[in-house]
């Protein structure tokens, strides 16, 4: 068969999240940073992005990394997060995907017990302890970007629920959060469907009725791109149990019938930060204690926040994170010249009518 691209990927999941890791086929692509190259990749190169995410070679829970050199002497390899509907600039998941398959495949030397390494994300530079154990990765934690709060207990009007308070908190990612009993839910795996969907409508309602968050360091990285629902936890071990409502597309107010979503599986790793920092300015969440988070399959990550910090003029405080990924497989992607979706397609019954 002739074929125009061949992509090599190691696929993960990371308690539960799906994670594909580009390892070859796109050697490199211009930027001085990683940021600069995550901004080129979705402005002049979003076919990969859509190739790899889309049908017939993803579906809307996968989430994609694209290994890259890094120019920063410090890191030993720099990665882009290409999700369903943007490219964020940090992910605790894919952050340990990542790290796991650099080890695993042997892509950055490695030694049984703990290594240190540093990676540059597009938010900056994230330094990384992994554990190994017989040429195993079992734990990964990162220090996360600074994390901070945007507002606390904002009152949102929301069509069909009423009055919902909310926080907004950056964590990578900027998320509204809002507890689930005030709409009705646990958080039980049988509620999924119902609480994407209602995730969905609060994070629209956010968007049109508070300001538009910015972050204090980098104005081009803007907006409520993510909701996040909040409930007690079912296991003993854990503080809180939280779900990640993820975009597959664009939501039309005028056509619900048209709103897919998607769960975070995993505890969420940017979306447990972001709840930290929220606990953090509420005075509800000291320095230096373990925070257990738990997602709707029972699978938890454990934050830690350590030390206090300003962005411009912004509190902010340092979270740590710690989780675990396992490759599930390893896979040759290609596009034959004559396929006719090079780009992948999207159909509303599992997808969003108006995807990015």
């Amino acid at each position: 068969m002739r074929v125009s691209e061949v992509i090599e990927a190691v696929d993960t999941h990371v308690c539960g999240e799906p994670g594909r890791v580009i390892v070859g086929g796109v050697v490199d692509v211009p930027g001085d940073t990683i940021f600069d190259k995550m901004v080129y990749l979705q402005n002049e190169a979003d076919h990969i992005r859509k190739c790899m995410l889309r049908e017939p070679r993803g579906y809307p829970a996968a989430n994609c990394n694209l290994i890259l050199p890094s120019n920063n002497p410090a890191a030993v390899a720099g990665y882009v997060i290409m999700e369903q509907v943007e490219y964020p600039v940090m992910s605790g998941t894919n952050t340990i995907a990542v790290t796991t398959v650099l080890i695993e495949t042997g892509m950055v030397p490695s030694h049984e017990g703990m290594n240190e390494l540093t990676l540059e994300s597009p938010a900056g530079l994230i330094p990384v302890r992994a554990e190994v154990v017989n040429g195993k990765v079992k734990h990964v934690t990162f220090e996360n970007v600074p994390a901070f709060a945007v507002c606390l207990d904002a009152e949102l009007d929301v069509p069909e629920l009423g009055k919902v308070l909310v926080d907004v908190a950056w964590g990578g990612m900027f998320y509204v959060i809002a507890d689930a009993d005030q709409v009705g839910l646990t958080l039980a795996p049988e509620e999924a469907g119902d609480a994407a969907r209602i995730g969905e409508m609060i994070k629209a309602a956010a968007q049109e009725q508070l300001q538009e968050p910015v972050h204090p360091l980098n104005p081009e990285v803007r907006g409520i791109s993510i909701a996040q629902l909040s409930a007690p936890p079912m296991t003993p071990e854990a503080h809180r149990r939280n779900t990640v409502i993820v975009s597959t597309g664009k939501l039309d107010w005028d056509r619900p019938s048209t709103w897919k979503s998607v769960l975070d599986r995993s505890p969420c790793g940017t979306g447990t930060c972001a709840k930290m920092a929220a606990l953090w300015a509420k005075g509800q969440l000291p320095l230096h204690q373990d925070f257990v988070h738990e997602g709707i399959l029972g699978t938890t990550f454990t934050g830690r926040l350590v030390r206090e910090t300003l962005l411009g003029d912004v509190p902010a405080v340092v979270p740590t994170l710690s989780g675990r990924a396992w490759i599930t497989g390893t896979a040759q992607y290609v596009v034959d010249p004559e396929d006719p979706f090079p780009n992948g397609f999207t159909v509303g019954d599992i997808w969003s009518h108006v995807p990015r």
